[in-house]
């Protein structure tokens, strides 16, 4: 199973109000949507956040996974970083923290097809769902987290042939947040 690949091609990274150390009960890729639903009470925890899945009624002040994409190779008890460099089989492990960035209207932003859920089909925007951590195909943006499908494009991966080495992705502009 291929796991989601996020590029933020424009979005605020000098604002640290904006970005959050996370972590989930739940596996979660990159490019995925959560809320936060208070601070950890792990001593040693003060400033990591807990996520949860997006409710209804509450699909608007959301949050994107954005962790560097640095894949784990466990053997036994050992963990290896960096071993393999194909991204798409990276991912944030549960309870592990992670970064995460509040995603606002104007950013350019970049998803593999495998971090979306429901159907392309002739839907231009993506939208955050109730108990999903996909953004889901939708055919227009609603009352919360929604991007506008600007271009299909493709994420170039490293697998050290000379093949096509592309993923499909989507290029994105978040319209609405509320």
């Amino acid at each position: 199973m291929s796991h989601g690949v996020l590029i933020k091609n424009s979005v605020n990274n000098t604002d640290n109000s904006l970005l959050r150390s996370v972590k989930c009960a739940s596996d979660v890729d990159n490019g995925n949507v959560f809320r936060l639903i208070g601070v950890s009470t792990i001593a040693g925890e003060g400033e990591v956040w807990n996520a949860a899945t997006p409710i209804t009624g509450g699909l608007s002040d959301l949050w994107m996974a954005c962790e560097p994409e640095v894949v784990v190779t466990v053997s036994g008890t050992k963990q290896f970083k960096g071993i393999n460099p194909d991204v798409r089989d990276f991912y944030n492990v549960a309870w592990n923290v992670f970064t995460a960035f509040k995603a606002e209207k104007g950013n350019i932003i970049t998803l593999s097809a495998d971090a979306l859920g429901g159907s392309k089909a002739s839907n231009e925007y993506v939208v955050a769902v109730d108990g999903s951590f996909k953004l889901t195909w939708g055919a227009s943006a609603i009352s919360g987290l929604s991007l506008k499908l600007i271009e299909t494009t493709y994420i170039s991966i490293a697998d050290g042939t000379i093949g096509t080495q592309r993923t499909a992705a989507y290029k994105f502009e978040v319209v609405a947040v509320a």
